[in-house]
């Protein structure tokens, strides 16, 4: 009986040893993770009802078939955008500790109106002084959140591009989860990843 008592206690003893362990290195991961940097970097890859407008510079720039697409897809009542935003993660070089990204939950603004939220379920390791870049990838109908004219819409994808008059501010607000032996564990409320202006003034 007493070898009996003598392994019970002995197992529990080895079994809190090497929680603490995995809790205290998750710990000073999560305490990384608090002072990581997030800013928004750059949009690319910006699609609008499939038509893509790297090339394109003003609404004028369209060609006729063009603007016969989108007149279509909007007598349609869809006006799909799609684009990739790219968020930098910069762990500072003095923290020392590598910092685990597990996954983000994200909500996209325009002119602090919000549009679209989502979830990045992959794994970034964040090494001290090494930026790393997170991809976002966007989808959403311009219909759903606004009500403008052809013209006005292929501006605001346009300022999104970076390519047109019209300066549009987008921000992100995030919540980054770091995972845990009890379940992931986040910051307690979502953080505002510093917004940037896209397009330019004229």
């Amino acid at each position: 009986m007493a070898t009996e008592i003598y392994n019970t206690t002995r197992f529990f003893l080895v079994l809190t040893l090497l929680l603490g362990g995995l809790s205290c290195r998750t710990l000073r991961e999560w305490q990384a993770l608090r002072q990581v940097d997030f800013y928004l970097d750059r949009i690319d890859e910006v699609y609008l009802a499939g038509i893509n407008l790297s090339t394109i510079q003003h609404y004028e720039d369209l060609e006729a078939s063009q603007i016969a697409q989108l007149s279509l897809a909007l007598a349609q009542g869809t006006l799909p955008l799609r684009f990739r935003l790219y968020v930098v993660a910069v762990n500072p070089r003095e923290n020392r500790v590598t910092a685990r990204l597990e996954r983000l939950e994200w909500t996209l603004r325009l002119d602090e109106r919000p549009l679209l939220s989502g979830l990045i379920d992959r794994t970034y390791r964040l090494p001290p002084g090494e930026p790393q870049s997170i991809p976002v990838d966007i989808e959403l109908d311009l219909l759903d959140f606004f009500e403008k004219n052809l013209r006005d819409l292929v501006e605001l994808a346009l300022a999104l591009s970076g390519t047109e008059g019209v300066t549009k501010r987008v921000s992100l607000t995030a919540k980054p989860f770091v995972q845990t032996p009890f379940g992931p564990l986040s910051y307690p409320q979502p953080m505002l990843i510093l917004s940037r202006d896209v397009g330019t003034t004229p």
